[in-house]
């Protein structure tokens, strides 16, 4: 139990608590309680502001995604199964921003992940509509999915996310237009490096853009909390989102950029088959 003042028993003060009292420093105990109480008070709200800045920006994702499947639905209304189509995209965009909404809110109140065995092929599968819609009628998404690739434990929600964030990024460097490569392959580390992972089996989901690329004083502060290229329209929360997510279930983020050749990540997730 915190915030107990003074002892619950009527004994008397042994000679190291005696000491200790006489060596505390000359502050009033109403004052001092006040003074931690504040300091309590502005470390959950940063951590607050933080979460808040970081449903702000996978929402604004979301939504984006949402309108790009509404306006193709409103430029296809003479062709009624295109229209259902997208607006069935749409509703799953909806779905997911939900589910994503209780994924985040139970991680603010360190609750578990939710997180499921699964194979990430299959998660990709699935969300390549709608990451085809993120990216915009001038960006390609082209999936490259290993063949060999074990499961892994891992958030769907979370999963999505991290994977919405990295296309938009990577579209967001090619404004001209251009090709997203998405992959997966089965990834063995043999050796033991100083950096994670260690030995083992992996899955690398790898996202590539032929976009600007950063230069390395740039790369060095991607994962930098609130650190953006992209001035107002970016909140600093992407990058360090998707690094938390692939710390949070034993894995790693790994990104190569080059100024005018464009930027390789990649997502390592330990699979749970041992020996695969």
């Amino acid at each position: 139990m915190t915030g107990c003042v003074f002892p619950c028993e009527t004994q008397p003060p042994s000679q190291a608590e005696c000491d200790a009292h006489s060596a505390a420093p000359d502050t009033p105990l109403d004052v001092r309680a006040a003074a931690e109480q504040r300091e309590r008070a502005t470390l959950r709200l940063a951590a607050l502001g933080e979460m808040t800045g970081g449903i702000a920006h996978d929402f604004r994702n979301l939504l984006a995604v949402i309108e790009s499947g509404l306006g193709l639905a409103a430029r296809r209304a003479e062709a009624p199964e295109s229209v259902r189509a997208y607006i069935a995209a749409a509703r799953e965009g909806i779905d997911r921003g939900i589910e994503l909404t209780s994924q985040l809110l139970a991680f603010a109140k360190h609750q578990d992940l939710d997180t499921h065995a699964g194979n990430l092929n299959e998660f990709l599968r699935s969300f390549e509509p709608f990451l085809k819609y993120g990216a915009g009628p001038d960006v390609r998404i082209k999936l490259e999915l290993g063949s060999d690739v074990p499961d892994c434990l891992i958030d769907p929600a979370l999963f999505d996310s991290a994977v919405l964030n990295l296309v938009m990024n990577a579209r967001d460097a090619m404004p001209n237009g251009g090709e997203i490569h998405v992959t997966t392959e089965r990834f063995v580390q043999t050796t033991a490096t100083p950096d994670p992972p260690g030995p083992g089996i992996y899955v690398c989901v790898r996202v590539k853009d032929h976009g600007c690329g950063m230069p390395p004083e740039i790369l060095r502060k991607v994962f930098d909390p609130f650190f953006t290229t992209k001035g107002e329209k970016g909140t600093g929360i992407g990058m360090s989102q998707v690094q938390a997510l692939a710390l949070m279930v034993g894995g790693k983020i790994r990104i190569t950029s080059e100024r005018g050749l464009g930027t390789t990540v990649d997502l390592l997730f330990p699979s749970i088959q041992a020996g695969t």
